[in-house]
């Protein structure tokens, strides 16, 4: 067995794939809608779908909002420069909720974002480049 994908409900789909593909960077892998259903899936990630987990955004046409509930976690995604990953997503308009920094009781570099619904994104530093670094841990705490 494998993970395939996580699936999201979103509530404009244009809006997610921008975010998820613009600002994370990931690749639309593929796209359909389903007339009958009244429905779209949209397959975004970092690879192909052979080698690697996705993200499933599920688009119920005319459904503009969903309750996120208390359940939910997050997404989570390993990214080499913590520092640069997030000045990038906040320049390309993204919404970095908690800057990077040292998580809480712990001492793995994490910052977390927030996609257009609401659904969470963290951020994980899995090496330090020369970049991140640099960087002053205590001064990204918030």
């Amino acid at each position: 067995m494998r993970l395939l994908h996580t699936m999201l409900r979103v509530g404009n789909l244009q809006r997610s794939l921008d975010f998820y593909c613009n600002v994370l960077g990931m690749t639309l892998l593929r796209q359909k809608d389903y007339p009958d259903g009244k429905f779209t899936l949209a397959f975004v990630g970092y690879g192909a779908e052979s080698d690697t987990a996705v993200i499933e955004l599920t688009y119920n046409w005319g459904v503009e909002s969903y309750e996120l509930g208390t359940a939910y976690g997050h997404v989570a995604l390993g990214v080499d420069d913590i520092y640069k990953t997030c000045q990038d997503i906040a320049d390309r308009g993204g919404r970095v909720t908690r800057p990077p920094g040292p998580m809480k009781h712990g001492s793995t570099v994490i910052a977390f974002v927030e996609d257009p619904d609401g659904y969470k994104v963290e951020l994980i530093q899995l090496k330090l480049s020369d970049t991140a670094a640099a960087q002053p841990l205590a001064a990204a705490t918030p």
